[in-house]
Order: structure tokens, then C-alpha cells, then sequence
């Protein structure tokens, strides 16, 4: 029977079965660029609403009396439960439907969305918050996967360049709307205007997502491989946050690191012996490079975007202009991302596109470290920087998401967006560490010497 002829399911099934997209959709040439596109607003509303949330610290902490530190954990505990969960969940999605649990997703996420704008506490909202971290996992574990499995395999990378686009305006435009959100209708409306946005989603995914044509069979959830991987990734991230002024003593942070990497030990030791592992280590170690270059560019993506704020005030510029000014880095990354395929010559291999998006981003922050540093200059560098980010975004995920077959996309997808996760970690934390720790020019210079550093991961 031809999936498209497959009887619509009924009552319980309607909750555990993916649907097919209805036939006037599905025969359409277009109907990839359909899906990509409905992925791609989901990967908007994500980045849109992680860049909002830092703005309603303020207001938190009045409204709820609470001290930065405490107010912190409103993103903190989102970031934990989200890098914990993208393997897992990916894998999980790979055997029960992407489609399915991309949509349980965009579902649970709504629904806490809502929870989070009729919080009555600041306890009760970082509850809630992991909950919508769930949500967002089941999301994004399944967004680069629904994207290379929707599209045709010649336009991957095209179709990554999309998604990746879709977050960088997200991104782009998180500071503005957030700022206008909180000045005008109050924090609350951060997360509740999520909720139209969710219903709205929720529909056109269920009509424009393909169903999974290949699943991975018999998946057996390695239970314990997936608690050492919590505790690595949130052993990092919690010592991450405490020498970024999370405000617990500096020997915790020594002693997460510590736990984080002997999780991380014992977490490879595993994966060696189960016959099922969370992380394949032959994929590990053939392209891991990969990844770690994925996670090095967003680490270069986030590091400018806790820096530049910092050093334009120092200048005396106000928040608005250096919000405008810090928009040039993600627009410059969506232009590129969007256009690089027109643009470069069709004979470029991916290799050889990612190699020219890092050096572009090399030359970027070389220029940072000799240019001065102004409302004038820094515009041109940050749009530069974004396009090379732009070029070697989409081509380093297309190499990496080839490497994974067909039933295996859901799990590349969450390996993808948790080098993400911890890319953006590590850029926040870095730059503010080297701000702390040297002051005044000193620091905003040594700063970029470490983002140049970084980029230098970034060549294939």
C-alpha cells in the first residue's frame, strides 16, 4: 500500500501513528520547500524566543524579589534539560516517527509556554521551563533530520542553509521584540506569545511534514548511557556558568568539570561494549571533527554577542544602537546562508565551502583585534563574520548529516544541535571569563584572541 493511500488513523492512533500529508501536497515538486519551511519557523521561534528570555531578568527578579543568581536559573535549567535530551530524544524519534515527535513537541512547548506566563513563582516558572526544554528538544532533535530527509539529496545543503537561516533572524530579532515585549505588555508575554505562534505550527506541520519513510528497528534505550550523558553535559554546563558569575565558589566549578569529565570517560567506556550505543563511537571518531567544528562556529556565533554589548558601552552607546549594531552579525549569517548556494560556484565541494566560510571568519576576527572597535567599524567586521559563519554552517552540517544513514537522522540531528547547545554555552561563558579576568581594552582584545583561537577548529 502506497503511503499516501494508507487509511487515516482513528481515535488512539491518531496519537501514535504519523499521518501522511494529503496528496495535493505531496505530489507537488515544491512540497520539500514546504516542509523546510515549516521547520525553518519552528527553528525561528526558538532562537527568537532563547534571545528574548535574557531580557526579562530585570523584571523577574522585581516581580518575584529575587537575586540575579536565582533569576539565572530561568535559562540555566532550560539549557540543561535541553543538551541532555537531544541525543536521546533523537534516537527515540528515529524509531517511533520524527514527524510525531517533532509535533509532540512543538505541542508540549506551547502548553509550557503558557505554564510560563502564568507563573506564580520564580520556583514554579524554572519547573515549567524545563518542561518547555522538553518540548524544544523533541523540536530540535528532529529539525536538521526533517529537513535532510524532506528535501532532495541534491539540495541539502540548501536546505540546511534555511534552517540555519530561520535562527539566525530569530536571533536577530530577539533583543528588539524582546525589549519592545517587556517594555510594553511586561514578561509575561515573552512566553505567551508563544502560544498562537504554537497552535499555528502545530497545524501546518501536520499537513506539510513528511511522514518517516525509514525507522531504526528494535531501538533499545541504553538508560544508563543516557544518565553519564546528562551528567557530562550538565557537569560542563553548571561549571560553565560558575566561572561566568553564576555566583557559587570557584571550587565547585573545579569540582563539575571534574565530574563532567569522568562522566564523559565512562560515558565512552560504555559505548564501546553496549551493542546499541547513544553515541557510535566509529561515527564519533570519523566524524567527529565535524562536529566539533559545528560547535566551534557557534561558539564564534555567541562569544561577539556577549562582547560587543560590553564594549560599546564602555564607549558610552546606548543599549539600542548597540542592539542594532549586534543585529549586522546574525543578518549577515541568514544572507549568506540563503544565498551562498546562488553565489558560489556549483563545483565547490562541501568541504571546500565550509574551509571558505571558517577563513572568512578568520580574516573577521583577525581584523577585530588591529580595527578599532566602534559604532562605525564594527558593523562591517560583524556582517563579515556572519557571512562566513553563513557559508560554513550549512555545508559543515551537510557533511556531518551525511555520515548518518537515512534511519539514523534523528540521532545526527540531536548530535548536531547539542554541539549547538554547547557551542553557545561556551561562547557566553568564555568571553565573559576573559572579561572578569582582564579589564578594560586589555580584556575586550584578549577576548577576540580567544574567538580567533576557537575559529581555527573551524577549518576542515
Amino acid at each position: 500500500m502506497a503511503l499516501s493511500d494508507a487509511p487515516i488513523p482513528r481515535g488512539w492512533d491518531l496519537l501514535t501513528q504519523e499521518r501522511p500529508r494529503p496528496d495535493v501536497v505531496r505530489r507537488r515538486s515544491w512540497a520539500w520547500r514546504l516542509a523546510v519551511a515549516t521547520v525553518c519557523f519552528g527553528a525561528f521561534m526558538g532562537q527568537l524566543d532563547a534571545s528574548i528570555v535574557t531580557l526579562t531578568y530585570q523584571a523577574l527578579g522585581k516581580d518575584f524579589h529575587a537575586s540575579p543568581a536565582a533569576v539565572e536559573w530561568v535559562s540555566l535549567a532550560y539549557l540543561l534539560t535541553l543538551v541532555a535530551l537531544l541525543v536521546p530524544v533523537g534516537r527515540f524519534s528515529d524509531a517511533h516517527g520524527r514527524k510525531l515527535m517533532y509535533l509532540y513537541g512543538f505541542g508540549v512547548f506551547t502548553v509550557a509556554s503558557a505554564a510560563c506566563g502564568l507563573a506564580p513563582g520564580l520556583a514554579v516558572l524554572v519547573v515549567f521551563r524545563v518542561v518547555q526544554a522538553l518540548g524544544a528538544a523533541l523540536m530540535q532533535a528532529n529539525s536538521v533530520a526533517l529537513v535532510t530527509t524532506s528535501a532532495p539529496a541534491a539540495r541539502m545543503r540548501t536546505a540546511l542553509g534555511m534552517q540555519a537561516a530561520g535562527q539566525a533572524v530569530g536571533l536577530a530579532l530577539g533583543p528588539t521584540v524582546g525589549g519592545a515585549i517587556v517594555a510594553t505588555l511586561g514578561w509575561r508575554w515573552v512566553f505567551l506569545v508563544n502560544v498562537p505562534v504554537g497552535v499555528l505550527s502545530l497545524v501546518a506541520g501536520h499537513y506539510l511534514l513528511p511522514r518517516t519513510r525509514r525507522r531504526c528497528a528494535d531501538i533499545r534505550v541504553d538508560r544508563l548511557g543516557v544518565a553519564l550523558l546528562a551528567l557530562t553535559s550538565t557537569g560542563l554546563l553548571l561549571a560553565l556558568s560558575v566561572v561566568s558569575g553564576l555566583g557559587w565558589p570557584l571550587w565547585t566549578a573545579v569540582a563539575l568539570a571534574l565530574v563532567s569529565a569522568a562522566a564523559g570517560w565512562a560515558l565512552m567506556r560504555r559505548q564501546a561494549r553496549v551493542p546499541q550505543p547513544l553515541l557510535d563511537p566509529k561515527l564519533l571518531r570519523s566524524h567527529g571533527r565535524g562536529l566539533l567544528a559545528g560547535m566551534s562556529g557557534y561558539l564564534v556565533l555567541f562569544g561577539p554577542l556577549v562582547l560587543v554589548p560590553v564594549v560599546l558601552t564602555r564607549q558610552g552607546v546606548g543599549l539600542m544602537t548597540a542592539g542594532l549594531v549586534l543585529t549586522a552579525l546574525p543578518l549577515g549569517f541568514a544572507l549568506a546562508a540563503t544565498t551562498a548556494d546562488r553565489v558560489l560556484p556549483a563545483s565547490l565541494t562541501d568541504r571546500a565551502r565550509a574551509r571558505a566560510g571558517s577563513l572568512l571568519c578568520l580574516v573577521a576576527l583577525g581584523a577585530m583585534l588591529v580595527v578599532p572597535l566602534s559604532v562605525t567599524v564594527l558593523p562591517f567586521v560583524l556582517v563579515l563574520l556572519g557571512c562566513g559563519l553563513g557559508v560554513f554552517t550549512p555545508a559543515n552540517n551537510t557533511m556531518v548529516m551525511r555520515a548518518f544513514p537515512t534511519e539514523s537522522a534523528g540521532t545526527g540531528g540531536g548530535m548536531v544541535n547539542m554541539g549547538r547547545g554547547l557551542g553557545t554555552a561556551l561562547g557566553v561563558a568564555a568571553v565573559t571569563l576573559i572579561l572578569q579576568l582582564v579589564p578594560g581594552i586589555s580584556g575586550e582584545r584578549a577576548a577576540v584572541a580567544a574567538l580567533l583561537a576557537w575559529a581555527l577548529l573551524m577549518v576542515p
